[in-house]
């Protein structure tokens, strides 16, 4: 029992030996690799960066010929934290489990890859490091699906409604419109009318404004059934494969965003165009609303924009 518990605490890489077989694989590891990250479930981890720490080790299967000393026959460190960094980017997480599974799978990809062990640990939450540790191999069914590259899939309308549309006796004749074109449809929405509190405190603040803009797509709706609210990407590529008119419900993507929007949650029509570029979309339409005097400087791909006067 000694020795099970032993290895249960040793580096990946003792635990690849331990676990090998007959005839173990060759390995590459990467040790004590640490980035400062903002990643966590608490609302203290927000806002802010913490040491996270990565010890990894990859089994891969044998060159069937001779390496050469060539750097482009091997599964090189390089593609390693390249998965790291990688998923890092994607979008800001709350769980290290996921985090793990998400680079595991990523280093399967790799043809040589047969078998990854995954330790991620938080360095800052404790006086010891807390973390994961996950052992995956190619093919395995707990695996993730990873998720699409930037460009796949369709690129979507995004249209934002004023109020005053929302409101408006033919947005069902608009939204008609809308589903009879080629693209997907996106809604976005602002604020409704009343009163937003006001707090004095940046992060407080941008919680309950964007919240504010969900309490109206919830509006919306109920304006007409077609109209499905909608919160994480995943469910915003499903409903663009299935058809469905989807209402953007913005605080899990704008607060897990690595590279979240400069627009405040009350500039709703900014924070929109900096989703319609998120979403690689096709074009961005405004009804019965301006747009920014400068949308051009939001980054991202070019994306056409109008806007429609009621």
């Amino acid at each position: 029992m000694s020795n099970e518990i032993q290895l249960a605490f040793a580096h990946p890489d003792a635990r690849a030996r331990a676990t090998g077989g007959e005839q173990p694989h060759d390995r590459i590891s990467l040790r004590d690799h640490v980035v400062e990250v903002e990643i966590g479930a608490f609302q203290s981890e927000r806002g802010k960066t913490q040491r996270v720490q990565f010890n990894i080790v990859v089994e891969v299967r044998p060159l069937d010929s001779l390496i050469d000393d060539d750097v482009d026959r091997i599964l090189s460190y390089d593609k390693v934290t390249e998965a790291i960094a990688t998923e890092l980017a994607a979008e800001r997480l709350n769980l290290l489990e996921t985090l793990a599974e998400r680079i595991a799978e990523r280093i399967l990809l790799e043809p040589q890859a047969e078998r990854v062990f995954v330790r991620v640990e938080k360095l800052d939450r404790g006086p010891g490091a807390l973390g994961v540790e996950i052992v995956r191999s190619k093919g395995d069914p707990a695996l993730f699906t990873a998720p699409p590259e930037p460009g796949d899939g369709p690129h979507p309308q995004v249209v934002f409604l004023s109020n005053e549309a929302i409101a408006a006796p033919h947005l069902a004749a608009w939204l008609d419109q809308l589903e009879a074109g080629d693209n997907p449809v996106l809604l976005c929405v602002g604020p409704s009318d009343l009163a937003v509190p006001r707090t004095g405190h940046a992060m407080t603040q941008r919680r309950i404004d964007l919240l504010a803009i969900e309490q109206n797509a919830w509006v919306l709706a109920a304006r007409d059934p077609r109209c499905v609210v909608v919160e994480t990407r995943t469910e915003l590529d499903w409903a663009m494969k299935q058809g469905q008119i989807s209402v953007w419900a913005p605080s899990k993507i704008v607060l897990d965003a690595v590279d979240g929007p400069s627009a405040k949650g009350g500039d709703a029509v900014a924070l929109a165009l900096w989703f319609a570029r998120a979403m690689q979309a096709a074009s961005f339409m405004a009804i019965g609303e301006s747009l920014p005097e400068t949308p051009a400087d939001l980054p991202g791909r070019s994306l056409p924009v109008t806007a429609t006067r009621l």
